[in-house]
């Protein structure tokens, strides 16, 4: 460090640290050729294996439901918490570990999480449908039964399963777990919660862990259908709003590549949507798409979906889904 046409004054005032710095950032020669072999050795050795969490020296199970429980700020019950996460292929592979060293009849006190998962399945459908049933009033039942299916997909559930952390606490025989693993331990745990709490907690876990998805998200996209003026004409007919009746009513680019239609819908004489294409059939498709959300209320610009929604703001759809089950 040079301190050419500094005072010794100012150069006094320097502290020592900051004068000797570049000396204490010195690396040794031997740290780089070091470095490089231990870089070179692993790489020879290939990747490492993935181990789960529970071949490591401090794994402790008992502790690891306890905190699982504490970080939802939920009450379950020990035992069939313990249950949700054990699947029956572990059971069979320790039963088969107990059978190779002489034990005939292998007892380990446990039980498979089979029972929890149908009923965590069948209360995530309950729910997640009478959740949109409340929020998309005027949707059929075809596009509600569409976006339920699209949000419980073993993929999404799966996501949900693993960031909530029971990656490492699923007991099963193969590893790493599978997708399908994941998510039938989510519904396990559901299914758990709603035997060791209340169909309250059981639905608020549900609203705010699966739910919560279409945040953001265009909710037309879940539901297909190939041919949507025929759909727009089926259910105008139905709510005898009149025959939707396809006009052209904008055109950009006449003969050119990028040429634009634009088509509108009427119902009795009544603008209802419009749409864009480079065509006209496109466009129809199109502006008959818009029409469907306008009249579903699933359009674009539509409020935000409430989140804050209780048990009893549901109840009444939840219990049309059981007299229809009944």
């Amino acid at each position: 460090m040079s301190f050419i046409g500094i005072s010794s004054s100012l150069v006094r005032s320097i502290p020592r640290s900051l004068l000797f710095a570049n000396h204490s950032r010195q690396v040794h020669r031997w740290v780089g050729p070091t470095l490089r072999e231990l870089k070179h050795r692993r790489e020879k050795m290939g990747p490492e294996a993935e181990l789960p969490r529970s071949s490591h020296s401090d794994w402790n199970y008992k502790a690891e439901i306890f905190a699982f429980g504490k970080r939802l700020s939920e009450q379950f019950d020990a035992a069939v918490l313990q249950q949700a996460f054990t699947h029956r292929s572990f059971i069979a592979q320790e039963e088969q570990k107990q059978l190779d060293v002489g034990i005939e009849q292998p007892e380990l006190g446990l039980k498979d999480n089979r029972q929890l998962v149908q009923l965590g399945e069948q209360l995530i459908q309950e729910y997640v449908e009478a959740f949109l049933l409340t929020t998309l009033p005027k949707l059929p039942t075809e596009g509600i039964r569409a976006i339920a299916n699209g949000m419980t997909f073993s993929d999404k559930l799966a996501d949900v399963s693993k960031h909530l952390g029971t990656k490492d606490i699923i007991l099963a025989a193969e590893f790493p777990v599978t997708e399908q693993l994941l998510a039938d331990t989510l519904k396990a745990v559901v299914g758990a919660l709603y035997i060791s709490s209340d169909e309250e907690r059981a639905f608020m876990f549900v609203r705010d862990f699966v739910c919560t998805q279409l945040n953001q998200q265009d909710v037309n996209e879940y539901w297909n259908f190939e041919d949507p003026l025929e759909l727009l004409k089926e259910y105008c007919k139905e709510k005898k709003l009149g025959e939707p009746e396809p006009r052209s009513i904008g055109l950009v680019g006449k003969n050119t590549l990028l040429a634009t239609h634009r088509v509108g819908i009427y119902c009795n004489k009544q603008f209802v949507g419009s749409g864009y294409g480079e065509d006209v059939d496109t466009a129809i498709d199109e502006a008959a798409r818009d029409c469907l959300r306008q009249l579903f209320g699933t359009e674009l610009n539509r409020k935000p979906f409430d989140f804050g929604l209780q048990l009893a703001d549901v109840a009444r759809h939840l219990k049309q889904r059981a007299g229809k089950q009944n």
